[in-house]
């Protein structure tokens, strides 16, 4: 008998403590071909596990991630009733995921995340795995929207160094302002931020992330280099 790659997982709501089922994909039908230099990854075999990342509750529809924490701050919950439980329609996301549910479901979760109030780094994650899904249907207009999205509440992460507690280093950070700045043609911020990356080159543990930074740098100065010559 031949094995799914997904499996059913009972989660609990984080707003309304329901449980309720939800898709996994097995780790070992995860395959990752490459990675693009904004760490998006490039799955083989058709099995997409972004698809998958967002819960989306079929009780009250609050929709999170795992980077989502269990605090509300006052006030928040009564807003996710009024706004996302009370206007909710019955939505079935427990089954396999087209990539337009899937944006739907990041779409719900942007939207809870910010009534919650949930940690710049927490919504630059769900922004920039939006503009991955737009790049996999080739609609440009909305992934450069959703990767300037993405590198601005980076950018407010930095600022606010509210990633301190996460698995994000501050080189991690500066790489991903400096990259998504590069990408949405803010070629300033791109520099600044890739020379931040290549300060910390003393710093150990990150060596590939500054390899990739000198590599993006390079790039930028040669297309400054070829632009004045035009």
């Amino acid at each position: 008998m031949e094995i799914s790659p997904y499996y059913e997982k009972k989660t609990q709501c984080l707003h309304c403590k329901k449980e309720f089922p939800t898709l996994k994909v097995r780790s070992k039908f995860i395959k990752v071909d490459h990675t693009e230099t904004d760490f998006q990854p490039i799955y083989a075999d058709g099995v997409n596990a972004l698809y998958y990342n967002v819960f989306v509750c079929e009780h009250c529809g609050f929709s999170f991630t795992e980077d989502f924490s269990k605090y509300f701050a006052p006030g928040t919950q009564d807003e996710i009733r009024t706004q996302i439980t009370e206007k909710w329609v019955h939505h079935d996301f427990k089954g396999e995921r087209t990539v337009f549910q899937a944006i739907q479901a990041y779409k719900l979760a942007f939207l809870c995340g910010t009534i919650k109030k949930e940690k710049f780094v927490a919504i630059a994650g769900l922004t920039l795995r939006l503009a991955w899904l737009y790049r996999s249907l080739k609609n440009e207009g909305q992934e450069q929207r959703f990767m300037t999205m993405a590198r601005d509440y980076y950018m407010d992460s930095y600022s606010t160094e509210d990633y301190s507690s996460t698995q994000m280093s501050d080189v991690r950070i500066m790489y991903m302002i400096a990259e998504l700045s590069r990408r949405i043609g803010d070629l300033e911020n791109a520099t600044r931020f890739f020379s931040k990356v290549i300060e910390k080159q003393n710093i150990g543990g990150e060596a590939k992330i500054i390899d990739m930074a000198k590599e993006q740098w390079a790039i930028i100065r040669e297309e400054k280099e070829q632009a004045r010559q035009v």
